[in-house]
């Protein structure tokens, strides 16, 4: 019979072999087995319940990845709440926003932060926490606050079994909070299982903070086989010369990360002076691969298999595909996303709900167990967000543009909100920075429009450069009219030590629209 609950995965693995390592934490040097994570989550769910906390509550969490925090979800996993992730190092404000849009409970937070995010709460007239004891017995730096009544919430009438709500940014500049339950989430662990075979001898990377949705698999996948998770921290995630010892030493068989953290290790962390031999399978998702870049790094990693793997957070991961072990380096094309994921159903569509033909260019629209059951407290979203077949029932609209082939393959052509109109023509700006990738000085590229009196539209492109000679702009003009359109040609080209990221290693456009 299947696992209907996340913390029963953990259960499993712990009733098979407690004595097995579940979690290492390099950063501090410590581990902890799979009895011990399961006996220590029964003991955070006792003090949980000692707070009022119950099936149905969320409780935040606002501390940086560690044995304990990762200890943490499971015991809100286990009272039967949701638990809602945080990036620790955000605005104290946004932070304070998320856990008062939700109503949680109670909160696990870093000692050092908790006083701060009193104050906030009681700035921003929110409430308060009070501050009720220390956790560090539990391998952190963690205690537990528990929130004042005033900013109590009910979950909205659809949210049944949440496990955990994750915020991403939102169109009105307010985060909007995205809901996965037990079933959607573990829809997509059992695909993973069938479709990438671990076993409990393997060893996986937790990269991804605990608030991007990369984490999921990170955590989910490997409890279910009773493998090892090491724990990336956030700190010693971005230290590409830490970072590539880490994965040699401790045998890491999966690597997920965005291809943004690849490249640094590629660029900087001396990958030719390590042994990589016990990497299996690399996952890479977030955002596009640049080919020039991950050619580089299959000269170095040879053996892995590769896998693109594409999904917003509402969908967990929708489709995946498996760069062939013989691709050329002469191969110059944006990897395909793939096909759909098992147990989903996706479709092109255009803006009559039609589905498109082959090969025409449609917007993703994904269905089945994978897919978030909506936004918290946005009804209003959520009915733009889905489309409702009379026949096949709900359709999430992921904002993509894609096109589908004859073997039912899907590619990406864009995003539809990065799609702007330009002398008359649609521009997309992913296939300008892909233009600019081929140029053998440019290392990461980032394009942004901002609105114009004359033209309509402005177009910047924001470059982090390896070149001896400074970056020329009527250069640049130049070399992007013999890989573009002259209307899709950047207006202005800026060169930057580096480029700004959000939590999630992902580029931050609206950051790069402010210093335009």
């Amino acid at each position: 019979m299947p696992l209907l609950e996340l913390h029963a995965l953990l259960e499993a693995s712990a009733a098979r072999d407690p004595d097995k390592v579940a979690l290492e934490d390099p950063a501090r040097d410590t581990s902890m087995t799979y009895g011990e994570l399961n006996q220590r989550a029964d003991e955070l769910c006792a003090a949980l319940q000692d707070l009022g906390v119950g099936p149905g509550d969320r409780v935040g969490l606002c501390a940086p990845k560690s044995v304990g925090t990762v200890t943490a979800l499971f015991a809100v996993l286990k009272i039967g709440a949701a638990y809602v992730p945080v990036a620790y190092d955000a605005p104290l404000a946004r932070n304070a926003f998320i856990f008062a849009d939700c109503g949680v409970k109670a909160v696990f937070v870093d000692e050092d932060l908790a006083e701060g995010l009193r104050e906030e709460y009681a700035h921003s007239g929110l409430g308060d926490f009070i501050t009720i004891e220390s956790l560090k017995p539990y391998g952190a730096n963690l205690c537990m606050a528990q929130a004042s009544e005033g900013i109590e919430q009910s979950p909205p009438e659809a949210a049944r079994n949440l496990a955990y709500i994750l915020y991403t940014s939102g169109s009105t500049g307010k985060p909007k909070g995205v809901m996965h339950t037990h079933e959607t989430a573990l829809s997509f662990v059992d695909w993973c299982s069938e479709a990438f075979e671990p076993t409990s001898e393997d060893r996986f990377s937790s990269h991804a903070p605990l608030h991007f949705d990369l984490s999921i698999l990170d955590i989910y996948v490997p409890i279910k086989h009773g493998a090892t998770l090491v724990l990336i921290g956030e700190s010693l995630g971005k230290q590409p010369l830490l970072l590539g010892p880490i994965i040699a030493e401790r045998a890491i068989s999966f690597w997920y990360s965005t291809p943004s953290i690849l490249r640094l290790l590629l660029e900087n962390g001396r990958l030719d002076a390590h042994d990589f031999s016990a990497l299996k399978v690399v996952f890479f998702a977030g955002e596009v691969f640049p080919l020039k870049h991950f050619h580089a790094l299959k000269r170095l990693w040879p053996h892995p298999r590769y896998f693109n793997l594409f999904g917003p957070t509402e969908t967990n991961v929708c489709t995946y595909y498996e760069v062939p072990s013989d691709l050329p380096d002469s191969h110059t094309d944006p990897f395909p996303i793939g096909n759909v994921c098992s147990g989903d159903q996706a479709k092109a569509m255009d803006e009559d709900h039609q589905e498109v033909a082959i090969g025409e260019e449609g917007e993703l629209y994904v269905t089945g167990g994978s897919v978030m059951i909506g936004y918290w407290n946005l009804p209003e979203q959520n009915e733009s967000a889905f489309f409702t077949d009379p026949q096949e029932g709900q359709w999430y609209r992921t904002g993509d543009i894609v096109k589908q082939d004859k073997d039912s393959s899907f590619t990406f052509s864009g995003r539809r909100d990065r799609m702007v109109k330009r002398r008359g023509y649609r521009v997309e700006l992913g296939e300008i920075e892909s233009a600019l990738y081929r140029h053998p000085s440019v290392t990461e590229a980032a394009v942004v429009a901002l609105p114009d009196e004359d033209a309509g539209v402005s177009i910047a492109a924001f470059l982090t450069w390896t070149g001896e000679k400074k970056l020329s702009t009527i250069a640049m003009k130049q070399f992007c009219s013999k890989n573009v359109p002259l209307y899709m040609v950047p207006d202005r080209f800026r060169a930057l030590d580096e480029l700004p990221k959000t939590s999630t290693d992902k580029i931050d456009y609206q950051r790069l629209k402010t210093m335009d």
